[in-house]
Parts: structure tokens; C-alpha cells; sequence
């Protein structure tokens, strides 16, 4: 379109609507700077419904208007916030509605390392403050886990020295999952592998991690700022899996190594918090068994001297019976003697009462009984003699039971005794037959091993005459028959020897070569 008309009768200025001096002006901008780079500091940010990024770049005199679309705001390095020093590159364009021009940002960096420090500590405050540093909420690493995650790129040198320190201190599997370590993409792929690994189900086919590292090696500030994003940090923090962080070198310090449950100084360190040592654990294994096994000794020990302490202090099993038993004497001797004079004192009471009893009739009816009671009296002491000596026998029985008793359980725990020593005795006569018949047959095998019949197996033979061993032709043709003997019997030859036939010697069997075992295999790790 050309702006410039001919001027109408009676005026001085051509006319021009408004769209026409916006899409002019906006032509002009646009074609005299295209792409530019400024450099400011951040003002007012606002992420509005829609997707779109607005904000201000200023400096002590200036601002200008800044935007980024939806699709570029996904794409920038660095989110601007407010106060934070940047540079951003895009177009220079105008914006019709408002009569204003702005600049269309696609990329946004840091300018400078102490801008990019200046942000990292208001991003560590504020994270702080809602108390992920929290030293309560931090998860105790498991001592050996059985299935460890890695988040770090595969290609680096930092997997190699994480496999290689697990292998040589106690192998486990390892589950790596591969991200960016720098630029762009490294935030959100780190930020992706924590939660997927969180997401994956404990026993399943591909096994949940029971320990998370994050390694990734040493570089600039820059190279280790997708460590120091705030996605990063909130998806360490979420985790339910224990995190060891091992980024860069020592001295290196970003954001994940204060929300992660353990900071490691280097990969390498890492992966020794990860696993301990095994053969560490063995020998202190084996010490523990050493120790359990002396302790039980000396309990054993201890509780047997205290038996035989308290057996010595109880009393024989027949001297208990010694004072009952001489009760029981004591009180049969007197019990006769005790009778006699109850019955004298009754029969002095029976006399006193029937003396005044003077009728006839009285003493006649009175006689009956007193005789019936003297019989009774005079019978009563063999009786009472009888019974004693009756309780005297049955107590007498009862202490021979009881001897009989014990003897017999002595004899029992005897022959329990001689048995298992009888049994011990075949045990080892059948164990000393059985060396023996070993032994003799391992002679046999050799006898026959030295013997010449093993030789006469591998094709020779032996060639008697006239009853004695020939070794030479001489020795053959001055016998008048020939022997020779076979590993399958003899063969009889009459008349001279021939000429001497020469055998080529057998060549020897081949041994085929023994595959060589492999090394024992610590097992994929992957």
C-alpha cells in the first residue's frame, strides 16, 4: 500500500485511516531492526489464562513491553521473574490495539554468574520457607537395597564409575534412566525420572527402585542450572523413594543437594552411601557367629556348674525315708505299752464305779461282762502286737520298692549306656571295614594299573618260550614252541621264528582340550 496520496483540493495533508498508520508503522519497525538481543532487568511478570507470557524489561530510564506466545513459553531456558537480570532475544513488533510497540521474546538467559547466584539464593529462601530443607523430612537411605535407580546420562563417564563402585563393593541391579544433564531439556527430564520411577509398582516386572542417585559430573554454573530449577527441587521432595544427589564436583553446590535426603560430594561417593562393603559384612557376620557361639558356650557352661552346685546340696533319696522310718519304730514300741495302761486306768474307773453296787443282782448281771472284758483285754495285747509287726513288714516292703526302684532305674541308665556305646563301637568297626576295603580296592587298581595285563590292553604282547619270557630273536629261534599271550588269551606257535616285523608305534590319542571355565559372573546389572 502507498501511504502517500495526492493531496484533495483545499487540503494540506493526505488523509489515512488508522489501521493504515498502525500496519505502516508496524512494516517500518518491524523491517528496521527484525531480530534483536536486549539486555535489562525484569519487571512485571504475568502468565495469563490463555497460556501467554507477559512481562517488562527495563533499566533506569527505559521499559519495553515483552511477550511470548504459548508454544514459545515451553521452549524457554529460564522462566523471567521479577528483578532478575536477563537478556532476551526476539523480534521487535507493534501492537495495533494499544498504539505500542514490544518485543516478541523466544529465548531468555541470565546475564551473568551473579545474576544467576542472586536467583538461586531467592529460589533457596523460598523453598526454605515452605520447609523442604526440613532436616525431619528427610528419608533414612536404606542399607542395602536391592534395586537402585540411576537418573544421569548414559553416556557419560559418571555410570561407568557408579556400576564400577557397586561391583566391587556389593553388586545390586541398577535400572538407569536416561536424561539431559544440561541445556534446556535437562530440568524437565530429570523432573520426569524421579516421578516415573515413583510411579512404577513395588514387585512388578520391571521392579521399583528401593534407592534413587542423581549424578551427573562437574562444570560451570550454567552447565548445572537444570539442577537448580524449582521442578526439579519439588519432585525431589515429593519423591517416596530415598534420594542421593551427586551432582557435579564437591565444591559444587546446586539446589537438589538441599532438598535430596543425602548430598554425596562425587558420583563415586554416591554409589559407596548406596551399598556397604561385602566383604565387610561377611567378616562381621562371621564374628557375630564366633561371639553367639561363645556366649552359648559359656550360658551352657555356667548353668551346668550351677546344677551340679545345687545337686550337691540336696539330701539322698534314702535318706529321706531315715526319720519317718524311725517315727514309725518309735511309735509302735510305744503304742503297746500305751494300750496296757489305758486299760488298767479304765478297768481301776470301772472298779471304783461298781463298788458301790452291792446287790446281788447288780454283781450277777455285772460278772458276764467283766469276764467278757477280760477275754477281751486278754486278747487284745497279742493283737495289738500283731498289727505293729504287720506295719513294721509293710513298711519294710515299702523301703525294699523303693531300693528295688532305684537299683533298677541304675541299671537301666547301665544298659542305656552300654547300648549306645555299642552302637558307637559298630559304627566305628563298619566305618574301619569300609577304610579298609577302600584302601585295598584303591591297591587293586593300582596293582593292576603296574601289572602287564593293563599293557597287553594297548595292543603288546608277551612271547614265552619253552616256558620262559623271550625278548629277543635269538632267544626265539633257540626255542623249539612259541607262547604268545594276548589281553585276550594265548596263542601256541611251533617251528623257528620269522623275521622280526616292525610295528610303528601307536600314535598317541589326542586329548581334546578342556573348555576353559569363564569367570564367575557377577550378573547383568542392568
Amino acid at each position: 500500500m502507498d501511504l502517500i496520496d495526492d493531496p484533495q483540493p483545499g487540503e494540506n495533508a493526505p488523509e489515512f485511516t488508522v489501521s493504515e498508520i498502525s500496519g505502516a508503522v508496524k512494516k517500518t519497525i518491524e523491517g528496521a531492526f527484525g531480530r534483536v538481543r536486549v539486555r535489562g532487568e525484569v519487571g512485571r511478570v504475568m502468565l495469563a489464562r490463555s497460556g501467554h507470557l507477559y512481562f517488562d524489561v527495563k533499566d533506569d530510564r527505559s521499559v519495553i513491553a515483552a511477550v511470548s506466545w504459548k508454544g514459545q513459553v515451553s521452549r524457554l531456558s529460564i522462566m523471567p521473574e521479577e528483578g532478575m537480570e536477563v537478556i532476551v532475544s526476539g523480534k521487535i513488533t507493534t501492537f495495533g490495539n494499544q498504539s505500542k510497540y514490544q518485543i516478541n521474546v523466544d529465548d531468555v538467559v541470565v546475564a551473568g554468574e551473579g545474576a544467576l547466584m542472586a536467583m538461586l539464593e531467592k529460589r533457596k529462601k523460598a523453598l526454605a520457607a515452605e520447609g523442604l530443607f526440613a532436616p525431619e523430612r528427610k528419608k533414612k537411605i536404606p542399607y542395602l537395597p536391592e534395586v537402585i535407580g540411576v537418573v544421569t546420562s548414559p553416556s557419560g563417564a559418571v555410570i561407568r564409575d557408579i556400576l564400577h563402585r557397586l561391583r566391587d563393593r556389593f553388586p545390586r541391579k541398577v535400572l538407569i534412566w536416561p536424561v539431559a544433564v544440561q541445556g534446556d531439556a535437562c530440568a524437565p527430564q530429570v523432573a520426569a525420572a524421579i516421578e516415573g520411577f515413583n510411579r512404577m509398582t513395588p514387585g512388578g516386572a520391571l521392579p521399583r527402585p528401593d534407592l534413587l542417585i542423581v549424578a551427573r559430573g562437574g562444570g560451570s554454573i550454567e552447565d548445572l542450572w537444570g539442577f537448580n530449577e524449582e521442578s526439579v527441587a519439588r519432585a525431589v521432595a515429593a519423591s517416596d523413594i530415598p534420594l542421593i544427589s551427586a551432582v557435579g564436583h564437591e565444591t559444587d553446590t546446586t539446589l537438589i543437594d538441599f532438598v535430596s535426603d543425602l548430598r554425596a560430594p562425587t558420583p563415586t561417593a554416591a554409589a559407596e552411601h548406596a551399598v556397604p562393603v561385602r566383604l565387610e559384612l561377611l567378616a562381621w557376620t562371621e564374628e557375630q557367629g564366633t561371639r553367639l557361639t561363645r556366649a552359648l558356650e559359656q550360658g551352657v557352661n555356667q548353668r551346668s556348674q550351677r546344677l551340679r552346685d545345687l545337686s550337691r546340696a540336696l539330701p539322698r533319696a534314702d535318706s529321706l525315708l531315715d526319720g519317718p522310718r524311725q517315727r514309725l519304730d518309735t511309735a509302735g514300741l510305744k503304742l503297746p505299752v500305751a494300750l496296757t495302761q489305758m486299760t488298767q486306768a479304765r478297768r481301776v474307773k470301772l472298779s471304783e464305779a461298781s463298788a458301790g453296787l452291792r446287790p446281788r443282782a447288780l454283781t450277777a448281771r455285772l460278772a458276764p461282762l467283766r469276764d467278757r472284758l477280760n477275754m477281751a483285754t486278754t486278747r487284745l495285747g497279742p493283737g495289738l502286737s500283731r498289727g505293729t509287726a504287720q506295719h513294721r513288714r509293710d513298711l519294710d516292703r515299702l523301703v525294699a520298692r523303693l531300693d528295688a526302684g532305684r537299683i533298677a532305674q541304675a541299671n537301666q541308665q547301665r544298659n542305656q549306656a552300654l547300648q549306645d556305646a555299642s552302637a558307637r563301637l559298630d559304627n566305628a568297626y563298619l566305618s574301619a571295614v569300609s577304610r579298609q576295603k577302600d584302601r585295598l580296592a584303591a591297591l587293586e587298581r593300582m596293582r593292576q594299573t603296574l601289572g602287564y595285563t593293563e599293557t597287553l590292553k594297548r595292543g603288546y604282547a608277551v612271547v614265552r618260550g619253552d616256558g620262559d619270557v623271550v625278548t629277543t630273536q635269538v632267544a626265539a629261534s633257540k626255542a623249539s614252541a612259541l607262547e604268545i599271550e594276548f589281553a585276550d588269551g594265548r596263542l601256541t606257535l611251533d617251528g623257528s621264528a620269522s623275521a622280526p616285523v616292525t610295528t610303528a608305534p601307536t600314535a598317541k590319542p589326542v586329548r581334546k582340550a578342556k573348555p576353559k571355565k569363564d569367570a564367575p559372573d557377577q550378573g547383568s546389572l542392568f
